[in-house]
């Protein structure tokens, strides 16, 4: 991922979080200009700042770089339920999931 793909997908979840960059970048502590800022591609958060943004935006690291999937909460929230799912549970949701996109 390049700088310009990093400061697109900020953008893209930030706006699918419905917030604004100025607000996103207070609730971080950061200056008003901040997010601004890496979605205008003139700065990259650090690493630290980076596992905050991942978890304002409730999503996980890998996820904000997954540029398939457009609500990475959503399927991460989806995800975790999956994992509690014995594995006859897990055959039936994957039927239905067959059902639903159709099976390849």
């Amino acid at each position: 991922m390049y700088d310009s793909d990093f400061a697109l997908r900020l953008a893209q979840l930030r706006a699918k979080k419905g917030v604004s960059a100025r607000d996103m970048s207070l609730s971080l502590g950061q200056n008003a200009g901040y997010i601004n800022n890496i979605e205008s591609g003139k700065a990259l958060p650090s690493m630290g700042t980076f596992f905050y943004i991942c978890e304002y935006l409730n999503i996980t690291p890998s996820a904000f770089f997954d540029t398939d999937t457009s609500n990475p909460e959503k399927l991460d929230n989806l995800i975790q339920k999956l994992k509690m799912l014995n594995d006859a549970q897990l055959d039936s949701i994957s039927t239905l999931i067959d059902g639903i996109v159709g099976k390849k």
